[in-house]
């Protein structure tokens, strides 16, 4: 999650300065509930293309990992687009329970953490180790060994 965060960023980085320019907004608060949705769309684009086309995003072809669907074939646009939703609840109910608290301060920190800590040690509940998300959406991680090109047989010199 660390390394596609750092390859999100510039995406993100990149769809926010379009939205900011094209919009033409000259304050953070201006149209923010409508770049935050803008943001939540280029994520999802991003993450079902990758997994429609090839079952890997760019942290996941680092990482040997490709999505399938429980019978190992690729993933379909709506079995994606199901996942990405699904995905969400790693930082959505932690971050609801901090706002209905008024959180603050270490509180604000500790609610979602706690949240996907209890998100990634329900895996520890699925005979097979898969993430809730992945169960709910039909979908699996599998490893993916890279691909290695067959060497070319030398060459004889003609005598």
């Amino acid at each position: 999650m660390l390394y596609e965060s750092l390859l999100l960023f510039g995406v993100l980085f990149i769809a926010g300065w379009l939205f900011s320019t094209l919009l033409q907004q000259r304050h953070a608060l201006y149209l923010r509930h409508a770049q935050q949705v803008w943001l939540l769309f280029v994520l999802g684009a991003y993450f079902v293309w990758f997994w429609t086309h090839g079952g890997q995003t760019l942290a996941m072809k680092t990482w040997h990992i490709r999505l399938v669907g429980v019978d190992g074939k690729p993933v379909t646009v709506w079995r994606a687009i199901l996942r990405y939703l699904l995905a969400w609840l790693w930082f959505l109910p932690g971050l609801a329970v901090a706002w209905a608290l008024h959180a603050h301060t270490w509180t604000l920190v500790l609610i979602p953490v706690a949240n996907m800590i209890a998100w990634a040690l329900a895996t520890y509940l699925d005979p097979q180790r898969q993430f809730l998300h992945d169960r709910f959406a039909g979908t699996r991680l599998v490893v993916s060994p890279p691909l290695v090109k067959p060497k070319k047989p030398a060459s004889v010199a003609p005598q």
